[in-house]
C-alpha cells in the first residue's frame, strides 16, 4: 500500500524507512496507560493488497491485536446498514486536538475544534455499529484467503 502511495504521488522511495517507522510506532500500542481505538471496515479486509498470503497474515495480526488490553479494534461488518454513519473518508483523531484526513493527493490536518468534534461524532457513530473482541475475531476468521 505504501509503495502504491509513493508511486502515485511521485515521492522519493522511502518505503522501507516508512515501514520501519510504522513498526516502531506499534510498540506504543503495547504500553499501558492509554487506549488506542481503531475502526476498520470489513470491505478493507477483503481487498487484495499484497495478495492472499499478505491479506491472510494481516487478518491474523488484527485478530491478535484484538486481545491487547491497550487496543480497541472494531470491525464494521459489510452487511450492516450504516445509516447516518457512512460513508466517510479515512481519518485519525489525535487526543481530540487534531484530525488527519488521508486523500488521494495528500493529507489534511484539521485543528478547528468544531471540525474535530464532527470527526469525533462520526467515529462514535461508526464505533456503535462495529463488532469487537470475539465477534471481530470470528469475522476475521470467516474471511477466506481468496478474499
Amino acid at each position: 500500500m505504501l509503495r502504491a502511495i509513493q508511486q502515485r504521488r511521485g515521492l522519493p522511495d522511502d518505503v522501507e524507512q516508512a515501514v520501519a517507522a510504522r513498526m516502531a510506532r506499534q510498540r506504543v500500542l503495547r504500553r499501558g496507560g492509554r487506549t488506542a481505538a481503531f475502526l476498520v471496515e470489513e470491505s478493507v479486509l477483503r481487498n487484495g493488497f499484497g495478495g492472499p498470503q499478505v491479506m491472510s497474515a494481516q487478518r491474523a495480526r488484527l485478530a491478535q491485536i484484538t486481545t491487547w488490553p491497550s487496543v480497541s479494534l472494531g470491525i464494521i461488518p459489510a452487511t450492516l446498514d450504516r445509516g447516518p454513519a457512512g460513508p466517510a473518508e479515512d481519518f485519525w483523531i489525535f487526543d481530540s486536538e487534531q484530525v488527519a484526513v488521508e486523500l488521494i493527493s495528500g493529507h489534511l490536518t484539521i485543528t478547528q475544534p468544531r471540525e474535530v468534534a464532527m470527526y469525533a461524532q462520526m467515529f462514535a457513530r461508526l464505533a456503535e455499529i462495529a463488532v469487537y473482541g470475539a465477534r471481530a475475531r470470528d469475522l476475521l476468521a470467516a474471511l477466506s484467503p481468496e478474499q
